[in-house]
This record gives structure tokens, C-alpha cells and sequence, in this order.
């Protein structure tokens, strides 16, 4: 500063000052910029998609938990009747003429079975019956047995039961009409929701019998 007035000295010494604090104000900004000692440049809030897990879609009810025995089950049922279970045998080696459907028809947690009891000669249906699951057991809250011909099956979560009408002197393979009866469940209990009958031609391929002279 020799040789400068006090007004020179004093600029300068101004100058100065500002060069220092420009330069600690510069290495500030870089230690922030570089992760240095100072705080983190996080940069401006960003906004993520919020990712949430999804949920594990429920086992469905039309899948079965488990294998059942359903010859075992039907013959350990007191509400099939004594005759069915005498005749429910084997047809051929370890074949039983049962058919086994699982389905939702109770609307309960667990899949609902329907079995229908066939004859071995003519695959008539004989007895059809639904087991609600309750706990680790099967209760039966529908039976159906008939003499001639009855089939169970679910149908859009309702239960449909045709049954083949025989008149005296009908051959099996042609029955006199049919009934379909569709139940729906309601209040712990099957509901009757819709009746249909048909009336069938006996007459053989279809054709009209030829109707008998008055006299």
C-alpha cells in the first residue's frame, strides 16, 4: 500500500474485501455442490409414484382346498338313504359311478361340493346331494334321490336339478318330459327360485304317433 493516499488505500482495501468473501462464498457453494462438509444439494422436492403392493387376490371358491372322498363321503352321510348306499359299488376295478363337481353355490369361503350317485348299467342318476364346508367337515344341506333319473349341477352360482319324468311304460333312454328346478341360496338354506317342466314326444326319432280312429 506504500505510495498510495488513504483514499487509494482505503478502495482497495474495500476490493480486497470483497474478493474474500467471493471466494469463501464460492469454496461454500462448492462444498455443497460436491457433497463436502457442508449440507447436501438435495435438489428441488421431487415427486415419486407411490408404489403400493397389491394385494393378494382371495383363493377362489371354485377351486378345491383339498382332494375329498366323495364315495366315503356319501356313505358316511345319515341322510342318504340306505338304499343308495347298498348300491353304490364299483362298476368296473375302482370305478364308482359318481360324479364329483366343485363349485360356489352357499356363497361360503370354501369351495361347495355336488355329487351326483349314478347307476353302473345305464348312467341314471339316482341320488344328488351338496356338502357345505364347515370347519374341517362336509354337511349335506341338499338331497335329491329319485327312482327314475336326477342330475345336480351349479350353474352361475345357483343350483339347477333336472329331473327325467317316467309314466308307466316308459323306456329309460325316453322319458315322458322333464323338470328343471333352480334353487338359489338364501338364509342358510336352498330357495326354490324357478320351475320349468317339458313334455316330451315318446314317439321314436321324433316323429308324431299317429293318432287312433275314434270308432
Amino acid at each position: 500500500m506504500r505510495g498510495l493516499g488513504p483514499e487509494a488505500r482505503r478502495s482497495v482495501k474495500a476490493a480486497s474485501t470483497v474478493v474474500t468473501v467471493l471466494a469463501a462464498l464460492g469454496l461454500s457453494l462448492a462444498a455443497c455442490s460436491t457433497g463436502g462438509a457442508g449440507a447436501r444439494d438435495e435438489g428441488p422436492a421431487r415427486s415419486e409414484p407411490v408404489v403400493s403392493a397389491s394385494p393378494s387376490p382371495a383363493p377362489s371358491a371354485s377351486v378345491p382346498t383339498r382332494k375329498i372322498d366323495a364315495v366315503r363321503l356319501v356313505k358316511d352321510d345319515p341322510k342318504v338313504s340306505t338304499a343308495i348306499k347298498r348300491d353304490l359299488k364299483p362298476c368296473a376295478g375302482d370305478s364308482y359311478p359318481i360324479d364329483v363337481t366343485y363349485g360356489n353355490v352357499t356363497g361360503g369361503t370354501a369351495s361347495d361340493v355336488v355329487v351326483n350317485v349314478q347307476t353302473c348299467a345305464d348312467a341314471v342318476g339316482i341320488g344328488s346331494y351338496v356338502y357345505r364346508a364347515e370347519g374341517d367337515k362336509y354337511e349335506n344341506v341338499f338331497s335329491a334321490e329319485e327312482p327314475a333319473s336326477v342330475y345336480a349341477e351349479i350353474d352361475r352360482g345357483d343350483l339347477v336339478v333336472t329331473k327325467q319324468m317316467y309314466e308307466k311304460g316308459d323306456s329309460v333312454a325316453y322319458p315322458s318330459g322333464e323338470e328343471v328346478i333352480t334353487y338359489h341360496w338364501s338364509s342358510n338354506h336352498f330357495v326354490e327360485t324357478e320351475r320349468t317342466r317339458s313334455d316330451f314326444n315318446n314317439a321314436v326319432g321324433g316323429e308324431s304317433a299317429a293318432p287312433s280312429d275314434a270308432g
